[in-house]
């Protein structure tokens, strides 16, 4: 190598020398201060670079965030929820029984007739002490007949008839009520009370009782009705007997489904009449609950049946394990209603009853042949010679008759009074407890809204919440009678399937940690480069407008 290549290098501005065969290149010895700087951007750079943040932000304000509010936006119908809360609460309506009670006096003057319907009603409102069960007595126009037939429209037909003493009969059959009273009992013009009208109203007080008593823990027991409106003087015990009565009886259904079962532990009998058997035991009140409940039915018969207990005397607790649910087939619900089990188990076991205090523990006890089980149904142990190959009707007489007697309870009626009286008590229980149901969920479906501002109410809820209003509206105005229970039913039917919507119940269990954890890395990766671009450019900008007011000032010096 020349000894001018190294300096001719140089003033290139690179020195290149060779040692050991090694080359190294030496910087420029130009100094940094004077490094050569970007040309600066012109104005339409800067413009065209503004518009496309411009045009990405407007993009997503405009036209993202619109759609994603329009889409993930939970519709919620308008809800009256202050009316929701009344009902609730029970300031909307207050529950009141008007009964009406038609007095036939045939034998009396109209005159004599009044003035003992006057006294007597004065006596009947002197003992009731629960203003929610109003009775109002009537007088019937005279009739012809010596025994007049009762007044459809009224709750109870009282007959009033000459005797020799006071007496009195309740009809088995109709709800009618016969009082005999001695002529020397008819109050004059001018009493101000009367012995005879005061039995009237002592034997309407007892007729009723049971019921007054039922509607008074309805309504203690329910959060619908204010303190003021609820019965005072309920007994614990009373309380108590109710409450097991309560638990006993079968969740109001407009439709139940019967199932009647004929268990064998052996191969016979092997059939029944059971047909015939319903027709004529059971069908008489299935009819008259019609207006109250539906009923389905069918039967079936199960040889070789093996009960859960062996015993030949079962005590009271084997009765829980005497039914054989892993074997037996005993359907839990057909169609949807609820199912009422009536079994007819033919074999030698009996049940024996608990040894009370008076009888004593060595006294031979009584036994029986059927129990029932609470929101069940009902089982009979029939008694049969082995060699019994066919159960007649008149067999199946008092198991049927059994049945029927435990299917009143397990709809709720009282246990007390004629049958068309338990029948009628019976529609307004049910027509009240209807009635604080659904009042009841409207207040839950209200609370549920207010609590939960993030749930969907889609307007299929609104409508139901409607209806609901409008049907206890009209129950509460018709309540005790037919109309009321049919308005009830629907109202708590209606309220019922708002409450339970879908699409509200699947909403429930959103929370707003899900909502972050679904959006956050969606958004994030989009979201980061837009911001930092926009601070960037308003940086930026910052920079060039101080940059021209630096120079604005210099100008102004100079």
């Amino acid at each position: 190598m020349s000894a001018r290549q190294p300096l001719q290098d140089v003033q290139d501005g690179t020195a290149v020398t060779a040692k050991d065969g090694l080359q190294t290149s030496i910087s420029s010895a130009t100094p940094t201060s004077s490094r050569k700087q970007p040309p600066p951007e012109k104005p339409s750079d800067i413009r065209r670079r503004s518009l496309v943040i411009l045009s990405f932000w407007l993009i997503v304000l405009c036209l993202g965030l619109p759609i994603w509010w329009k889409t993930t936006t939970i519709y919620r119908a308008n809800l009256p929820l202050q009316e929701m809360l009344d009902w609730a609460d029970g300031k909307a309506c207050r529950p009141v029984f008007p009964l009406h009670i038609a007095i036939q006096a045939n034998s009396l003057q109209e005159q004599e007739a009044q003035n003992l319907v006057r006294l007597t009603q004065h006596a009947l409102d002197d003992l009731n002490d629960f203003s929610g069960h109003h009775l109002r007595l009537q007088l019937s126009p005279p009739s012809g007949d010596k025994k007049p037939a009762s007044d459809h429209s009224a709750a109870l037909t009282i007959r009033l008839v000459p005797g020799d003493s006071t007496t009195s009969t309740l009809d088995q059959y109709a709800p009618v009520l016969d009082i005999t009273y001695p002529p020397n009992t008819i109050p004059s013009p001018t009493s101000s009370s009367s012995s005879l009208a005061t039995y009237v109203a002592s034997q309407l007080r007892s007729t009723f009782a049971e019921e007054q008593t039922i509607i008074s823990y309805l309504l203690s027991s329910s959060s619908s009705t204010p303190p003021e409106h609820r019965a005072q003087g309920l007994t614990p015990e009373a309380a108590e007997l109710l409450s097991k009565r309560t638990t006993r009886s079968l969740k109001y259904a407009p439709t139940y489904h019967l199932t009647l079962s004929l268990f064998t532990s052996g191969p016979l009998p092997s059939s029944w009449d059971i047909e015939a058997a319903i027709d004529e035991y059971m069908k008489p009140v299935l009819d008259v609950l019609a207006p109250i409940h539906n009923f389905t039915i069918d039967t079936q018969v199960q040889l070789y049946a093996t009960p859960g207990v062996q015993n030949q005397v079962l005590s009271k607790e084997d009765l829980s394990s005497f039914i054989n649910a892993a074997e037996w087939p005993l359907s839990p619900s057909i169609g949807g209603a609820p199912t009422v089990n009536f079994v007819v188990f033919v074999g030698n076991q009996t049940i024996m009853a608990p040894p009370t205090i008076s009888e004593g523990a060595d006294s031979e006890l009584p036994t029986f042949q059927s129990f029932l089980i609470p929101q069940w149904g009902t089982v009979y142990l029939l008694p049969l010679p082995h060699n019994t190959p066919h159960l007649s009707a008149a067999m199946l007489k008092q198991p049927l008759l059994t049945f029927t007697s435990h299917l009143l309870s397990l709809t709720g009626a009282p246990q007390s009074g004629s049958l068309p009286l338990r029948l009628s008590t019976l529609a307004r229980i049910r027509s009240a407890d209807l009635l604080l149901r659904a009042s009841s969920t409207l207040g839950s479906l209200a609370r549920l809204s207010l609590a939960l501002p993030s749930i969907s109410i889609p307007s299929s809820v609104a409508d139901g919440v409607s209806k609901t209003m409008a049907h206890l509206r009209l129950a509460c105005e018709t309540l005790g009678g037919a109309d009321g229970l049919a308005h009830a039913r629907i109202a708590e039917s209606e309220a019922e399937r708002a409450f339970f919507e879908k699409s509200m119940v699947g909403q429930l269990y959103f929370p707003d940690e899900h909502k972050i954890a679904v959006y956050l890395p969606l958004l994030g990766p989009v979201a980061v480069p837009l911001v930092m671009g926009l601070l960037n450019e308003i940086k930026a900008w910052r920079k060039r407008r101080r940059e021209r007011a630096e120079k604005g000032a210099e100008k102004k010096a100079e």
